[in-house]
């Protein structure tokens, strides 16, 4: 895809990417290790929650550029028509910020900024 037509995809389409990128590269990490499945999966939900996703993108709002900020502003501000379970609503608008540009990233094949905006893992 090209630049203005990835950028221009619905920002909740965007955190769909977003959201399954950071989910398979916490499950890739966390295989390195030896832990057992039940401890694989508690760890990677601690890991992808909107509580966590949320203060990773306090964390890092300021270090975005100007069209990840724009496509964070969007999905953050984009009709959601979910309530969120476990965390707060502001909460919840932050984590789809944070989703909607690790999927923008990464459809426009910029993983070591994926990364980047994902940070080390906590595992």
């Amino acid at each position: 895809m090209k630049e203005h037509e990835v950028a221009q995809k619905n920002p909740l389409t965007l955190a769909f990417v977003g959201d399954a990128v950071q989910t398979l590269f916490v499950r890739l990490e966390l295989a390195k290790s030896d832990l057992r499945p039940s401890e694989l999966h508690r760890r990677a939900s601690q890991q992808v929650c909107a509580q966590a996703q949320a203060k990773r993108f306090d964390e890092i709002f300021d270090s975005l550029d100007e069209i990840e900020k724009s496509i964070a502003m969007r999905a953050r501000n984009a009709n959601h028509n979910t309530v969120p379970k476990n965390c707060t609503i502001a909460q919840y608008h932050k984590a789809t910020a944070l989703e909607a540009v690790i999927g923008y990233n990464y459809l426009m094949s910029q993983h070591e900024r994926v990364k980047e905006i994902m940070g080390d893992l906590k595992c």
